[in-house]
Parts: structure tokens; sequence; C-alpha cells
């Protein structure tokens, strides 16, 4: 499975978790619907989120303006905490790839109001983060 692929599955992993509070290993397992194929990038990023969690959310709250974090679409909160955990945690992710590819992800699970408005966010935690 390539990393475009694992994203949009761990996209909606993350929703799974978020929506119904399934753990992430469960919500992996529902999405790859017995897909033997090699994901452990998928795996990588779910777990890395749950694990994170906290830290994740607080750099989108504070980084959010005339907005709150409660008012996000569930799709939108997951792409941004997706896309800033590879921001923060992933060595081998430049940010650049990570917003492009979380545009792109709310281009197809979201709409374009959605992907311009997480463009704006994550442009300004990758400022934040410099």
């Amino acid at each position: 499975m390539n990393r475009r692929t694992a994203r949009e599955k761990g996209i909606q992993a993350l929703y799974q978790m978020d929506l119904s509070g399934a753990e992430a290993l469960e919500a992996i397992e529902n999405v790859l619907n017995g897909d033997d194929g090699e994901s452990s990038y998928l795996y990588d990023v779910v777990e890395g989120v749950e694990r994170n969690l906290e830290d994740i959310d607080n750099t989108i709250k504070e980084n959010l303006e005339k907005w709150s974090f409660d008012r996000l679409a569930k799709v939108d909160r997951n792409i941004l905490r997706l896309a800033v955990y590879e921001m923060k945690q992933s060595e081998d992710v430049p940010a650049k790839v990570a917003i492009n590819e979380a545009v792109e992800l709310a281009k197809h699970f979201s709409d374009e109001r959605a992907s311009k408005f997480i463009n704006g966010v994550l442009s300004k935690i990758n400022k934040s983060m410099e």
C-alpha cells in the first residue's frame, strides 16, 4: 500500500475512532477489510495520532482563527490531525508534503472550501514550527 492510500485509509480509521470511540487497531482492521497488503505506514500514522492526540489537538486549537475546534467537521478535524502528526513526528515527511497531501485528502473527502481552510491552518502551524 502506498502512502497516499495509507493516508486515505488512515482518515477513515481516525474518523471511525472519533465517531464511535473505537481503538486504533480495531478501526484499522475495519478499514483494511481483510486486505493483507503492506500497511505499516497506516498503522504508524493512526497509532501515532492516537498516542499524541492531546498535543496534536492543542496544536490545531492554537492555530485556528475565528473558528472553534468543536465546530470543525469530523472529517476535516481528522485530516488536520493526520497532517499535524506527520509534520511534527514523521522525520521522513517534509511539512510541505504533509500539507499538500492533507489538501488532496480534503478535496477527496470534504469539499473545496475545506481544502482551502485546511491549507491555511496547516500553513500557519508550519510557520509556527519553523
